[in-house]
């Protein structure tokens, strides 16, 4: 399914200087450096500020390394950080996330333009202007040079970047008179607090997502993402610090809180701060309106939404389709909030996906998948403290919209999972369970059993399990979603035989399939074997890893002579190897009956009985079976010990927690076969629960007839031989 990938970088044209460093500083540095930098210092003191500065920047930095080992151990695609989450977490997760991001990104375009309509409001011909009429008019340019392509963009940023530079070399050039004591001092004004101040400029360092987001144009992404994103945080965190530095010591607290055009007034050539601010929030409104369509396309190209989204309408290159709606959305917003409103909530979506980008690099890293070679590699607690970092600021800095965002990120999660969303790549879910079974299976390996936490690890010789589906639902009960259950074809022959390996791998898929449409909780399995016999010993024996083996075999029992002596031999076997050995002869007319009474013939305590009443205790815990009543028939000689054998019997049924009646039954005539005393009080019961004797070898035929006339008197029989008496306490 080659269309489900997303689009191949064929139209790859970028370097790192142009496709990464220039679009993520020329974001980094923009409205919050020019408007709200000052701001930030006047509310926070000197310290405070370097303290949000250095933060937001280390959790930046740390998800660049992150994004870094990511991006150079994989091919890396269009889509950017929707495309690394969901190639290593599965398309679920991936388009969890993404959605969001595309959001995040598409409402930053109308971020930056708001930041650009509030910077030039000073300027006599813009005053004029209605500010919404304005941004709107434009994010639709901007939405305009997008659709014409990111080549023409991507063009004009070399001319965006030289106004930027100059407006800083203007910035620090004024002011060297003028050098005070630092404002270093918080002063908070009323609902301010450091978090509030650090959710506002948060979104500084949220310019990386451009660089990242363009990886579907890049040349090379392996290379250019890990070299222009550290690069690029690295020269912006120089910056952002100078700038709080030179603020602080040429003005009052109140001066920075009240005066947003603090830097053109320090300016040696103000002009080119006006310039600064135009260039700088129009650049990083373009980069933006650039990377949020092709995350949607990226997304779109998954099927996650709608494919039409992901359509080009004619453009070899471009995603016209997705720039058009992230224009609709850039509109929006633009006429819904303001820029201090519009800041937190892109806040919020950016460092969930950033925490998500970090705990994916961590888990690959911990995990240690084969194939997760990064050629920039982090150790695995670099990504672990980025993650930690991003989702221990979102709950400092509002809870409740934390729980929101998470939750908005699981019913997408949800949503997908039922829609039942493929993809045709590995991730790294299957290396987290396969780290976690080796854990727990080396872990058990250490630990002497104990019979308490005996529970079934059946192997069920159903065949192909739609043709057996009583033993398929016996099997279902006793495991209860806490045993392990692992449905069996044998197909007798010759491995060698041409057509047998192809008809074992269409077995167990056959078997899979019944497994996944019905919901159930087990392992498919199918082994070419000599004969039925040989092959069920060998395989039930072999069947595990290290502890984790099968404990207990589960088979239907046979209508004929031969069928039932040949099940006995096996028995033989199994009991040799301590396997429990379980038969299951059902009554066609009566089936299951209501599943309302499950009765054990129980001889007592040892033998065979412990494993009797454990099954019928795990049976009757299903909800199939949460009205029926259990009944433990005993047999006694004499009369006068009934009494006795009942109270003994209940104290026992007491001490190990099990609810059960208790039925004796008076044998005074020896004579009278068990058979017909079977057949009397078991006529009701919908599962009556038989023990098994090991037959000896020349008698398993005798003895099969004779299982066979009990199980018939019964009803609906489960034969129980515990092969390992010890290990089925309860």
């Amino acid at each position: 399914m080659a269309d489900r990938e997303a689009p191949a970088t064929s139209t790859a044209r970028f370097g790192t200087f142009a496709g990464v460093f220039t679009p993520n500083v020329l974001t980094i540095l923009g409205i919050i450096l020019f408007l709200r930098t000052g701001w930030v210092v006047g509310q926070a003191g000197l310290w405070g500020a370097l303290v949000i500065i250095l933060l937001a920047n280390a959790i930046s930095f740390l998800t660049g390394l992150s994004l870094s080992s990511i991006a150079t151990s994989m091919d890396v695609r269009a889509g950017g950080n929707y495309y690394l989450i969901s190639r290593s977490l599965g398309l679920e997760i991936g388009g969890a996330i993404g959605i969001p991001l595309y959001l995040s990104q598409a409402i930053s375009v109308a971020f930056y333009i708001i930041g650009f309509v509030e910077a030039m409001s000073g300027v006599p011909a813009m005053a004029a202007l209605d500010p919404q009429l304005l941004a709107t008019g434009v994010a639709l340019a901007f939405v305009g040079i997008a659709y014409v392509g990111a080549d023409f963009a991507l063009k004009i940023q070399f001319g965006i970047l030289a106004v930027l530079i100059a407006a800083l070399v203007s910035f620090f050039a004024g002011g060297w008179g003028d050098i005070g004591s630092p404002t270093t001092a918080a002063s908070y004004t009323d609902g301010v607090s450091f978090w509030v101040v650090f959710a506002v400029f948060f979104p500084a360092v949220t310019g990386i997502e451009v660089g990242i987001s363009l990886s579907g144009d890049l040349k090379d992404p392996s290379r250019s993402i890990p070299r222009g994103t550290i690069a690029s945080i690295v020269v912006t965190s120089v910056v952002y610090i100078a700038a709080a530095v030179w603020f602080a010591t040429h003005f009052t607290a109140e001066e920075l809180i009240t005066n947003t055009g603090a830097m053109a007034e320090l300016a040696a050539v103000p002009i080119l701060i006006l310039a600064g601010v135009a260039a700088s929030t129009l650049s990083s409104a373009l980069g933006s309106v650039l990377a949020a369509p092709r995350t949607l396309e990226a997304v779109a190209s998954d099927r996650v939404v709608p494919k039409w989204m992901a359509g080009r309408m004619g453009s070899p290159t471009e995603p016209r389709a997705a720039v058009l709606l992230t224009g609709a959305v850039a509109v929006a917003v633009i006429w819904a909030g303001d820029i201090d409103a519009v800041a937190p909530v892109i806040t919020m979506f950016f460092l969930n996906t950033y925490g998500m980008v970090n705990l994916v690099a961590a888990i690959e890293k911990a995990v240690g998948n084969p194939s997760f070679r990064p050629t920039f590699a982090v150790r695995w607690f670099v990504p672990a403290l980025g993650a930690l970092g991003c989702y221990g600021a979102m709950f400092l800095i509002n809870a409740p919209a934390t729980v929101a965002a998470i939750v908005v990120t699981y019913g997408i999660y949800f949503g997908l999972r039922r829609r039942e969303t493929v993809n045709t790549w590995g991730d790294v879910r299957s290396g987290v369970w396969t780290s976690l079974a080796r854990f727990a299976l080396l872990k058990l390996e250490g630990k002497v059993p104990d019979p308490r936490n005996w529970r079934p690890n059946l192997m069920v010789f159903t065949g192909q399990p739609h043709n057996r589906e009583r033993l398929v639902s016996l099997a279902n009960w006793l495991s209860l979603g806490r045993g392990v259950v692992t449905f069996s074809q044998l197909i007798t022959g010759a491995i060698d035989d041409p057509n047998k390996p192809a008809l074992r791998q269409t077995a167990r898929e056959r078997i899979r399939t019944y497994i996944r449409e019905h919901r159930m909780a087990a392992f498919a399995e199918a082994q070419i074997v000599p004969d039925f016999a040989a092959g069920a010993v060998a395989v039930a024996q072999a069947h595990g890893v290290g502890r984790l083996e099968s404990n207990a075999i589960l088979m239907g029992w046979s209508g004929t002579p031969g069928g039932r002596a040949l099940l006995l031999r096996v028995l033989r076997d199994l009991a040799d190897l301590g396997k429990a050995v379980l038969f299951l002869r059902v009554d066609d007319a009566r089936g299951f009956g209501r599943h309302r009474t499950i009765q054990v013939w129980w001889g007592g305590r040892g033998g065979n009985g412990d494993l009797m009443l454990l099954l019928a205790h795990l049976v009757r815990r299903h909800r199939d079976w949460d009205r029926a009543s259990l009944r433990v028939m005993r047999m006694v000689g004499r009369p006068e010990a009934v009494d006795r054998v009942r109270a003994e019997t209940e104290r026992l049924l007491d001490e190990v927690r099990v609810e059960a009646e208790v039925v004796v039954i008076v044998r005074a005539d020896r004579d009278r076969p068990f058979t017909d005393l079977v057949a009397e009080h078991s006529a009701d019961a919908d599962l009556t629960v038989l023990g098994m004797q090991r037959p000896d070898a020349g008698e398993a035929e005798a003895y099969g007839t004779g299982l066979d006339e009990l199980a018939a008197a019964a009803g609906t029989v489960l034969l129980v031989h515990s092969g390992a008496p010890e290990e089925a306490t309860l």
